[in-house]
């Protein structure tokens, strides 16, 4: 049976099939001036494409709840009512070739200010566009400058950002919104004891860590309606040793399982298992380095907990429907496999076999 191309319902959402577009940073929007943030026709040919291409949904990058929370001057954004008009124009290209779109909510945190990839990746100071960072301590990342300890008052004004964004992100017309709280940006370093030595109701325990991040995924909820779903990107494992020499312990898998119960109670419908980003890490070179931690969180969560979905070294159809097919996880996320080859997923369907979503217009190739 070919399971990775049966539609899949969350909510009052179908999804064509469980092959999905994952949010891949392009650093590709205007970094100042009126159009700040806004998604352009880059965009729409990137993602339309994908969509065209086969995949069920389409996870529109990390867009900056906040000037301040993007990872680059050049990063996509939802902080003001004047970047709506644009999403919406990128949701009607993304939903018009037949994918459901969605809307991954970030803040950066001290890995934010940076320059794009290609152009080394190094900071951005504020004289030259960039701006002042901030983390839940006074902790850098390494190379980066040292951000600023947030205070209480900080973090109601995030939390907020985020419940705003998802408003502007309804009013845009997506179906999904996700909050990311992995690799080493704002939620994951208020997880992470590696980048939290917070001592009041943000820091120390595992509930005092992942309070921030309950907290957003409930501002979110406040105003996405009930009918439609919320994801939650979480990083399975710093990668590091639970002590790493300084006496701080890192994020680890049971940690992540513990946090997958905790936001499914609070309406999160399926946790998107990526992992690391939190400090340089020695990272395995397996295939499933990743997606092993997927199929750990979904065992353990069981059929009364959130969906889970994969991500990571899938590339090959038969390796992505059998992580469907034996409960591994409920979905994958695909991406670099998807920057090589906009048609994955539809080129998979005619491999499997299965029904694929070609667009009348591309009949002649089945």
């Amino acid at each position: 049976m070919t399971q990775l191309f049966e539609p899949f319902t969350i909510r009052g959402t179908t999804f064509p099939n469980r092959a999905w577009m994952s949010p891949m940073c392009t650093y590709s929007a205007l970094p100042s001036g009126q159009s700040v943030g806004e998604p352009n026709d880059f965009h729409l040919a990137h993602y339309a494409s994908r969509a065209a291409g086969g995949v069920g949904l389409v996870l529109v990058e990390a867009t900056g709840v906040k000037p301040e929370g993007r990872i680059s001057p050049f990063d996509l954004g939802i902080w003001n009512d004047g970047q709506v008009a644009a999403h919406r124009r990128l949701v009607k290209a993304i939903t018009s070739a037949g994918a459901v779109a969605g809307l991954q909510l970030a803040h950066a945190g001290r890995k934010a200010s940076i320059e794009r990839p290609w152009l080394g990746g190094g900071p951005v100071p504020p004289a030259e566009g960039g701006w002042d960072t901030l983390a839940p301590s006074a902790v850098e990342f390494p190379d980066l400058p040292v951000p600023g300890a947030m205070t209480p008052d900080d973090i109601e004004d995030v939390v907020q950002a985020w419940g705003s964004a998802a408003r502007r992100a309804l009013e845009a017309g997506y179906e999904v919104v996700e909050v990311h709280a992995a690799h080493g940006y704002l939620l994951h370093s208020f997880l992470s004891p590696l980048s939290n030595t917070r001592t009041d109701s943000y820091g120390g325990s595992l509930e005092n860590r992942a309070r921030i991040v309950l907290e957003a995924i409930d501002a979110v909820r406040a105003v996405w309606p009930a009918d439609k779903p919320v994801f939650l990107r979480i990083s399975s494992t710093d990668w590091v040793a639970e002590d790493a020499g300084d006496g701080r312990a890192a994020w680890t898998l049971e940690d992540s399982t513990t946090l997958a119960g905790w936001a499914h109670e609070r309406g999160v419908d399926l946790v998107d298992a990526s992992s690391g980003g939190i400090v340089p890490a020695n990272i395995p070179h397996t295939v499933d380095y990743q997606t092993s931690n997927a199929a750990a969180i979904r065992n353990s969560v069981g059929d009364g907990g959130p969906a889970v979905a994969a991500v990571g070294r899938i590339t090959d159809p038969l390796q992505a429907n059998g992580l469907i097919a034996d409960g591994s996880a409920d979905a994958v996320f695909l991406g670099r496999a998807l920057l090589r080859d906009a048609s994955w997923a539809n080129n998979a369907a005619a491999a499997l076999g299965a029904e694929g979503r070609f667009i009348k217009q591309y009949d002649y190739a089945v």
